[in-house]
């Protein structure tokens, strides 16, 4: 297809090569696209009726086609087409047929329709290309200019040890909230709604987690069973806002109300984490459609197989990986990152198959480009990166190998809480660990405890409610025969398989929630909690809910669980007044000088008991079937000091963990370790809270079945109640 001459009086200038994008400069917009095989590109703008306009880009410096157009500026909504061969045996897809989104586009607008059309193939013959006009079908790019009022806002830098986080979906968050206006829910503007952020701080949290924000598209194949993408790991452009989260609508106003959500949260004292998708993008596998980085160099942009360069190399299982090995890549990658925090205030990224990323030939590399480029950025390397450390090819689940100054979503965590609360007898070795930040994984290199990111629940799998209440996994809406989501979910249904109405096993239920939770807020390293696990959220046993844009998976406010909610801002409290349990630096388990108590010793700061009150052999480590233990922690022992240089010092605690069925006899540890013990969460009680008196002795006291205790160390004797 040959470029037409725009009917608009359009004049066309040489303009500059970087930066890469549509850049208006207050008279001009500026157009720059990287395509290193591309024969030519012409620049589409687009009417508000949808009449197109072509212009032939003239220049090419560097692999970068670009022109500077006069009078063009914010609003104009435009795209490429990029001419060169199409030979997919050798990599090369280029189909001036489809109108391609700029990939460095700051704000989106149109929907992705399906149709035939998109495909960049012939289905008669895949040798040969398809003729068909893509551009009534697919988004556009939008020129945007934003001088949006900051007002001083700047990063919270919220210290590692203190960050609590929430995981949250910004349209799940606020689609039935009945305090958020109508118009506002579901939206960026939603989650910056005084409703909801009083929610967050009463809670607790110090950070959001959002689920993808980049613009992204469904897939064909859920576009043809009549579902959406609404987890959003599609990712279409890494620059720009979702435009379906705005309120404002999509002419580059959702850019203005995503910068004024993070002022909201800034504003109460919570950081924005993006969870982002780099490692894949929409375009799908070799029968999936042309919209971007397929038709602008697709050799350039994706790992092709090495035999067959038709075929993409797929460590991510969404049909593509792109190929952070090559500069303009991995630029690309860098560029967003910086954008999102030098423009939009974001204060710290979750990488989705972080894995991919860190892909040299095949193996996963700590060397790998992709660590150098970030780790000596002077912007990206200073906020939160957090590490998604798998993904779905050989090698690919690094829990414990991503290098400093990285975090990483740790799996192992997850997996051993829920083993020790499904009952499987895999003793208390690991969990051990667990409690105590993972040092077998992230000290050997340097790391902190904070390091792991603990989480027992996230977005993809099981709600905490439904942990407890189903074995089986119920996605036959997702319409793929329930063959999707994990069929290994480390967890145990009560003893009934789904909802009940029987109330002892309602109880039981209640009290694992409040198990599992109570040991996220009280284990060292970052904890994560998901939207809704405080709510007593359920997805009706869906754990791959990802195509479910519903009340499946929007937050219920009006089914709130208020016991539980008051329970898990009381642990969030209790957890984030206590150094002991936010640790900075690993334990020792050595003695602590100056806790000498005469004919009895020194205190430890970091020891473990048995319910005899003994201190745990070597014999007990290693028996599964123990499922009793407690952990002391000596808040006199802290290794770290505050900003003026001063010893942190705090409560001491003695947790205990019983994941037994029934009733057991513990002993609390006398002389050193403390003159008293104060029950402070107790998880036996619906908002975590005992009745008074909590103060008791050291001595022998019972255990309830399957609970937590938290106990705080009192230093002054507690007088032995008296018999009735």
């Amino acid at each position: 297809m040959e470029s037409s001459r725009s009917s608009r009086p359009v004049e066309v200038w040489p303009g500059h090569a970087a930066p890469l994008g549509a850049h208006w400069d207050g008279t001009g917009t500026n157009f720059a696209l990287w395509s290193a095989g591309a024969s030519a590109v012409d620049l589409c703008l687009f009417d508000a009726d949808g009449t197109e306009h072509r212009e032939r880009l003239q220049e090419t410096t560097h692999q970068v086609w670009h022109g500077r157009l006069p009078g063009v500026g914010p609003g104009e909504r435009y795209g490429y087409r990029v001419h060169g061969p199409y030979d997919p045996a050798s990599g090369a897809r280029y189909n001036p047929a489809k109108l391609l989104l700029d990939p460095y586009a700051r704000a989106v607008d149109g929907e992705l329709v399906l149709d035939e059309a998109l495909f960049g193939w012939d289905p008669r013959d895949p040798s040969s290309p398809d003729p068909a006009d893509s551009a009534p079908f697919v988004p556009r790019g939008v020129v945007i200019h934003d001088s949006f009022p900051w007002g001083g806002d700047e990063l919270l830098r919220t210290p590692w040890s203190d960050t609590v986080i929430y995981e949250v979906h910004v349209k799940g968050a606020t689609m039935r909230h009945p305090d958020v206006p109508p118009a506002l829910r579901g939206t960026y503007a939603g989650l910056a709604h005084p409703a909801f952020v009083e929610h967050l701080i009463s809670l607790g949290v110090t950070a959001v987690e959002l689920l993808p924000v980049h613009h992204f598209v469904s897939e064909p194949h859920l576009l043809r069973r009549d579902l959406t993408n609404y987890w959003g790991y599609n990712t279409l452009g890494y620059f720009a806002p979702h435009a379906a989260y705005s309120s404002a609508g999509s002419r580059g106003g959702q850019v203005t109300e995503f910068k004024a959500m993070v002022k909201a949260l800034h504003a109460a004292g919570i950081e924005v984490i993006l969870d982002v998708v780099y490692n894949h993008t929409a375009e799908g596998d070799h029968t999936g459609p042309t919209l971007s980085f397929k038709g602008i160099d697709n050799g350039g942009y994706y790992r092709l197989g090495g035999g067959d360069r038709s075929r993409y190399t797929d460590y991510t299982g969404c049909g593509n990986t792109l190929d952070v090995r090559r500069p303009p890549v991995l630029a690309l990658l860098m560029d967003s990152l910086r954008y999102w925090v030098t423009e939009m205030h974001v204060d710290g990224f979750r990488f989705d198959l972080a894995s991919a990323l860190a892909r040299s030939f095949h193996d996963v590399d700590r060397l790998s480009a992709f660590f150098d480029v970030v780790h000596q950025d002077p912007v990206v390397s200073t906020v939160k990166l957090i590490a998604e450390p798998w993904d779905v090819g050989e090698g690919g689940y690094q829990v414990g190998n991503f290098p400093p100054p990285w975090t990483e979503w740790n799996g192992k965590y997850r997996d051993t809480v829920r083993d020790v609360w499904s009952g499987a007898k895999v003793g208390v070795r690991d969990l051990a660990y667990r409690l105590t930040g993972s040092s077998d994984l992230y000290r050997s290199d340097g790391r902190r405890p904070f390091a792991s990111v603990n989480f027992v629940t996230a977005h993809d799998g099981f709600t905490m409610a439904d942990l407890v209440a189903y074995e089986r996994k119920r996605n036959e809406a997702n319409g793929e025969e329930n063959r999707d989501g994990e069929s290994h979910n480390r967890n145990w249904n009560s003893g009934v398989e789904g909802p009940t109405d029987d109330p002892a096993v309602q109880e039981l239920r209640a009290r694992q929630v409040r198990n599992h939770l109570a040991t996220l807020l009280l284990s060292t390293g970052v904890p994560m909690l998901t939207a809704g696990d405080e709510l007593g959220r359920t997805q009706g046993g869906n754990n791959n809910a990802y195509c479910q844009d519903n009340e499946v998976s929007w937050l219920d406010w009006a089914a709130i669980d208020a016991d539980l909610w008051t329970f898990v801002s009381r642990a969030v409290a209790l957890r984030r007044s206590s150094p002991a349990l936010r640790q900075e630096a690993f334990f020792e388990g050595t003695e602590i000088p100056g806790t000498e108590v005469p004919g009895s010793g020194r205190t430890k700061d970091l020891a473990w008991f048995a319910p005899d009150g003994e201190q745990l052999t070597n014999r007990d480590w290693f028996d599964t079937d123990l499922q009793t233990i407690g952990m002391y922690l000596d808040g006199r022992g802290l290794r770290h000091r505050d900003e003026r240089g001063r010893p942190v010092a705090g409560d001491s605690w003695l947790v205990w963990l019983h994941a037994g069925p029934d009733a057991v006899d513990v002993v609390l540890p006398g002389a050193p370790w403390g003159d008293g013990y104060e029950l402070v969460l107790a998880t036996e009680y619906p908002t975590g809270a005992p009745p008074q008196p909590t103060a008791l002795p050291p001595g022998a006291v019972q255990l309830p079945g399957r609970s937590v205790w938290a106990m705080r160390v009192l230093r002054t004797p507690v007088p032995v109640p008296h018999a009735d």
